[in-house]
């Protein structure tokens, strides 16, 4: 079953309007890294009234050349682990927190399918991570089943749910 994505969500706006109380508090600024979903947790994030207060940036690096322009992601690292891996979502995390001098960031990269997956990393396989500055980086790898829109909409859901902790 396809979980539906819309403006007007009530979890993706529940979790955002948490998110933004969290963020306030602690008088922090969140940034966004993606890849797989192209911008839906900053999507997510800014459908909620006053984001701007608690909102940066947020970085589509959907290809690797763009990882590695915009967030300084290493080459070798891409090589080597791929763009899928624990190693290039935390590059990315990290390279969002510099470039937008953000105090949080979130980093998503993927491979939502239908194709472009492997055995060893099959279509469903997404890796968070999520950095604050001056702190370590926590990141965690999902297997996420159903179709592109479901894969993406649960890595959403995730991200902005790892950001609460």
């Amino acid at each position: 079953m396809s979980l539906p994505i819309s403006p007007d969500d009530e979890i993706l706006n529940r979790l955002s309007v948490q998110l933004g109380r969290h963020l306030l508090q602690q008088c922090h600024i969140i940034t966004t890294a993606e890849s797989c979903t192209g911008g839906g947790v900053a999507h997510a994030i800014t459908d909620t009234a006053g984001s701007s207060q608690w909102f940066s940036h947020g970085f589509i690096t959907y290809s690797n050349l763009s990882k590695q322009q915009l967030l300084q992601v290493d080459d070798g690292d891409l090589e080597s682990y791929g763009a899928v891996s624990q190693e290039v979502a935390e590059a990315m995390a990290t390279g969002a927190l510099k470039a937008a001098q953000a105090d949080v960031a979130i980093a998503v990269t993927g491979i939502a399918g239908p194709e472009g997956g492997s055995e060893e990393k099959p279509v469903g396989t997404v890796w968070i991570a999520w950095a604050k500055k001056d702190s370590s980086i926590i990141s965690q790898d999902f297997h996420f089943e159903g179709n592109r829109k479901s894969i993406r909409y649960q890595t959403v859901i995730e991200a902005i749910k790892g950001a609460l902790i």
